[in-house]
């Protein structure tokens, strides 16, 4: 296979009502028909986007923004939270009145029951985690979410420097590995791979998509990204919801 392309999901493959637009399952089948590899680059956690992976019948994928990453369902990079970290900044959140989800490649749990986690897990239409304050003992947590309101989180940056704080939501962030990020995924899938870097294309949205764009030959923000995400990118599409991954594709001379 001659070219590799990374879809991010919310906002990119799923539209504004988290739902796969029948152009974007067409144009993902195109690209496979033509012989372009399609695998998927997220924030979400495995679990949290199998029902996906099975439409698109997609195996290989960078999620936790990087940090866990399956080529053909092996898992062939892992960088998990350093759990001592983790055990520092649950005792900071709990006396700032900050719940926090830990996350593993398999579920989550929530330190308490929290209508921030409610908020945030239903805009991506799940249900609150059922609560187990002690999940990241023993385990490999490769991404927790620290729920407070905008500017909360400023409080915890300077005394976590191992750690990167990404805000999803105006109730949460992402708390990862510092250093982590797609694209530091994607350089270990395609160096598995052997592609070119020029061979190598992502669509995204939000943020957490900014590196990943500018790191890969070819990067496409949807019509919907933020301004601050269209500036990174060489080369912007529709909205999601009006075929922007079809005419992204085409326009590209992929598909």
């Amino acid at each position: 296979m001659s070219k590799i392309v990374f879809f991010d999901i919310d906002g990119t493959l799923l539209d504004h009502d988290k739902k796969l637009p029948v152009t974007a399952k067409e144009a993902i089948t195109e690209l496979k028909k033509r012989g372009v590899f399609v695998a998927i680059a997220t924030g979400r956690a495995p679990f949290m986007f199998q029902s996906i992976r099975d439409e698109l019948e997609i195996d290989s994928f960078v999620s936790f923004n990087g940090q866990y990453v399956v080529f053909e369902q092996e898992a062939i990079y892992k960088n998990p939270l350093d759990e001592a970290e983790i055990e520092r900044i649950a005792m900071d959140a709990k006396r700032n009145g900050h719940p926090l989800v830990y996350m593993n490649e398999q579920t989550m749990k929530a330190t308490i029951s929290h209508d921030y986690i409610e908020t945030s897990m239903g805009s991506l239409k799940f249900p609150h985690p059922e609560q187990d304050a002690q999940f990241y003992k023993g385990r490999e947590i490769y991404q927790s979410l620290i729920f407070c309101r905008e500017g909360e989180e400023n409080v915890y940056i300077p005394e976590y420097p191992r750690f990167h704080f990404i805000r999803w939501h105006k109730y949460s962030s992402d708390i990862l590995p510092a250093g982590g990020s797609k694209a530091e995924g994607i350089k270990k899938m395609v160096d598995r791979l052997g592609f070119r870097l020029e061979d190598v294309y992502a669509f995204g949205d939000g943020l957490n998509d900014i590196e990943m764009l500018q790191a890969v030959g070819t990067g496409v923000a949807m019509g919907n990204a933020l301004d601050e995400v269209k500036s990174h990118a060489d080369h912007i599409t529709a909205d999601v919801s009006d075929d922007g991954i079809w005419k992204g594709l085409s326009s590209l001379g992929l598909i």
